[in-house]
């Protein structure tokens, strides 16, 4: 039991690297209006070192650090273990309402109650839940299916909505399969996207999924991002289908992945970070530059992320 826990452990680390590159990598490329974006994303120049990452590893981070340590999602805990890691950090560009959020639960008020209420009481439908998760998902990287119930527990700690929910579950499925798979061929990117979907409830996500699946071999990521959208209204509907299209095109080359993505523009961060966080739970990120690896923030220890003391197991 001991030896299938650490190699979980080991293969949630590899999608929790790529994760953390991806946002830091994605991040650096929200530029001042006066640079020419395009032009340095055609160069294949990336941005100028350091890469710091976003609330997107963050809650990550918190996320495996509890699969760490537990195994699987305690929901009570996990909300708990969220509001407290941004109670300590809280600059990281966390999103409005999730301000909100996090401080009433660590107030004390149960995670349910706050999220439930969020939107008039249909929960927030953004791309929180999906941003944190493809680790979950390499974790278990042998059942896909508990990918995606554990991903849907994880998601209803912060975002209530069904569609937050969709988004959860089809990333973190999305990982397990692509870890799940790394010692055989990669699937075509339709194939694999039909797969996700058999895991995904009915929603709008859902459904983008499938346009996804259905896009010509030749679709240009221009076209994939207007017609899926690219995470611009920060919703998972708006972020997960385009994100997991790019990611299954490129699932054995985690630095193309990355430079397909942040062409989609949008929420660069979000969608990197969903996309390499998947394609890192197959490849991990030896592949990538390793000016890239240098230049990224580093990632804490699991008990520093739980608040410990640095180097705690």
């Amino acid at each position: 039991m001991d030896d299938m826990r650490d190699m979980r452990t080991d293969v949630m680390t590899r999608s929790l690297e790529g994760l953390v590159l991806g946002d830091a990598f994605g991040d650096g490329w929200f530029l001042r209006a006066e640079e020419d974006a395009e032009g340095l994303w055609a160069a294949r120049e990336p941005r100028p070192a350091p890469w710091p990452w976003t609330d997107d590893s963050a809650m990550a981070l918190v996320l495996c650090a509890h699969l760490e340590q537990h195994g699987e999602v305690l929901e009570d805990d996990l909300a708990r273990e969220f509001a407290a890691a941004y109670a300590r950090d809280p600059d990281r560009g966390y999103g409005p309402s999730m301000h909100g959020v996090l401080r009433r639960i660590g107030e004390g008020e149960h995670w349910r109650a706050v999220t439930t209420g969020a939107f008039g009481g249909l929960g927030s439908h953004g791309n929180g839940a999906a941003m944190r998760v493809a680790p979950l998902g390499a974790y278990f990287h042998d059942r896909p299916g508990t990918a995606a119930a554990q991903a849907w527990l994880s998601a209803l700690t912060t975002h209530a909505h069904r569609e937050a929910v969709a988004g959860a579950v089809a990333v973190a499925v999305a990982a397990s399969l692509a870890a799940g798979g790394a010692e055989e061929e990669a699937p075509p990117r339709g194939d694999f996207l039909r797969e996700v979907i058999r895991y995904v409830p009915q929603s709008d996500v859902r459904s983008g999924l499938r346009v996804a699946a259905a896009f010509p071999d030749r679709t240009s990521v221009r076209h994939a991002a207007s017609v899926l959208g690219a995470g611009t209204q920060l919703s998972a509907q708006d972020t997960v289908p385009f994100a997991l299209w790019s990611a299954a095109g490129h699932l054995d080359d985690l630095t193309e992945a990355l430079w397909q993505t942040v062409g989609g523009w949008g929420d660069r961060d979000t969608t990197c970070a969903i996309a390499a966080g998947v394609v890192a739970a197959r490849t991990g990120t030896a592949g990538v530059p390793a000016a890239w690896r240098q230049a990224c923030e580093e990632i804490p220890p699991w008990g520093a992320v739980r608040g410990g003391r640095d180097g705690d197991g």
